[in-house]
């Protein structure tokens, strides 16, 4: 079988990391599969769907690392999904309904006060050509809803193993708006046949719906793709990721400096057996991810681990990589980069440190060191510096004053850099010159 996945985003907002996890974790499966991967914009909701939120998307999905080998907007295909609900009307599959949010939301409380599920009664299937003409005389435009087997439907989900939903227990679920509107159901079973989708990997909140939807593939002749179901990304509360809420988007960790890798490695492999931890590729991450990896258990992201993880990719970062970025700030230099990277946790955090070396900075230079620092300044050894003058100057220091340890080293660092942390002060020195060191010892 040639795999074919989708992902299929709505362009009402900007895309968070829940929203990125079945992103990836489509592209990893197929990318392992050696298949095709379709982005698919569910712009049926025309009041909040946009097209600067869908290109928003395809920029987001670029930076994550993700190629769309097909883009195809739903909003564009209203004639197939026009074809499906004239099949599905033929079929007595869909049927019109007339009751207002009001009226199905007193039926919902009747039913909970007799202790009895809150499903749809299925009233409208009772109505008589003169009802109906009667409902659409008095104004009332239909709704319409597909009409449910009502049975257990099984599936072997590629995450979570043998499923079962039974349909029974469901409302006969709306496909059609009063307006003429289609909710998501109906053009995504239709889109799905129509791509030759083989593969839909989704969160396991949609577990429930694909009962509905293995029906609706049936009922338009078509066998329904192998499903998956993976756990959902929380926050660090434990709440699910939103666009309502405003949860922190995937753009929001791009303009904050995180590497795109950092992001795609957190969204996916929280919640995994997979350690979280570097690697080169998207591609190395598909040949090591396999959905029985994926736990059963929430997934909860971690600001912190974000942060840790960002900082090891930056801390082997070759320079090759590095240097079209640090071009961009208007910085450049091997060995700067060489030196500076290990303090880094984003980019461009390397704005700051490249201070160390070009200044200016404030020397911070404690009374009780000042005799210790002018005797440091006058045994500065000659210039040429290599990896052995740290050494040479601190051996002189130590042994004409005793100090040694955080004594001797910390008034040097802090004279030198005005910190307290920093890179390896051994191979600043070279970096900074003879007559820098100089000019910043008191």
């Amino acid at each position: 079988m040639s795999v074919i996945v989708r992902w299929a985003p709505s362009p009402t907002g900007r895309i968070h990391l829940g929203n990125a996890r079945p992103a990836l974790l489509n592209w990893y499966f197929a990318r392992r599969h050696g298949g095709r991967y379709v982005l698919r914009m569910d712009d049926t909701d025309h009041a909040r769907s946009t097209r600067e939120f869908a290109d928003g998307i395809e920029v987001d999905l670029s930076w994550l690392g993700i190629q769309p080998d097909m883009l195809v907007r739903q909003s564009e295909r209203t004639a197939l999904y026009d074809a499906a609900r004239d099949r599905l009307i033929t079929a007595g599959r869909l049927y019109p309904c007339y009751e207002t949010e009001e009226e199905l939301d007193r039926k919902r409380a009747r039913a909970r006060l007799l202790g009895k599920p809150p499903i749809y009664d299925r009233a409208a299937l009772n109505l008589t050509d003169e009802d109906r003409a009667r409902l659409e005389a008095e104004g009332r435009a239909p709704h319409w809803r597909f009409k449910l087997d009502g049975r257990p439907v099984q599936f072997d989900d590629l995450i979570k193993g043998q499923q079962t939903v039974n349909t029974a227990s469901m409302s006969d679920p709306v496909l059609i708006r009063a307006d003429g509107s289609y909710l998501y159901t109906l053009p995504s079973v239709v889109d799905d046949i129509d791509l030759g989708i083989t593969h839909i990997i989704r969160g396991e909140d949609h577990v429930s719906n694909t009962g509905t939807q293995i029906e609706i593939f049936e009922a338009l002749g078509a066998a329904p793709p192998i499903f998956g179901h993976h756990n959902l990304l929380t926050d660090a509360q434990g709440q699910g990721f939103s666009k309502r809420l405003g949860s922190q988007s995937i753009a929001d960790f791009r303009d904050e400096g995180y590497e795109p890798m950092a992001v795609a490695i957190v969204a996916t492999l929280t919640g995994t057996s997979l350690p979280v931890e570097a690697y080169d590729s998207l591609d190395a991450i598909a040949e090591k991810l396999d959905f029985s990896m994926i736990s059963h258990g929430s997934a909860r992201f971690d600001p912190a681990e974000l942060d840790t993880l960002n900082a090891r990719l930056l801390h082997a970062m070759p320079y090759a990589i590095a240097a079209p970025r640090l071009s961009a700030l208007g910085l450049e230099g091997e060995a700067m980069w060489s030196l500076l990277r290990e303090n880094l946790v984003k980019f461009p955090d390397i704005v700051e440190w490249s201070k160390l070396l070009t200044g200016p900075i404030e020397p911070v230079v404690a009374d009780e060191d000042r005799d210790f620092l002018a005797l440091a300044k006058a045994l500065l050894p000659p210039e040429p510096w290599d990896d052995t003058t740290w050494s040479q100057w601190t051996n002189a220091l130590k042994a004409s004053t005793g100090r040694k340890g955080k004594s001797l080293f910390l008034p040097l660092r802090m004279a030198l850099t005005g910190r307290h942390d920093g890179p390896e002060l051994k191979s600043l020195l070279v970096l900074l010159g003879r007559k820098v060191c100089l000019d910043r010892l008191p």
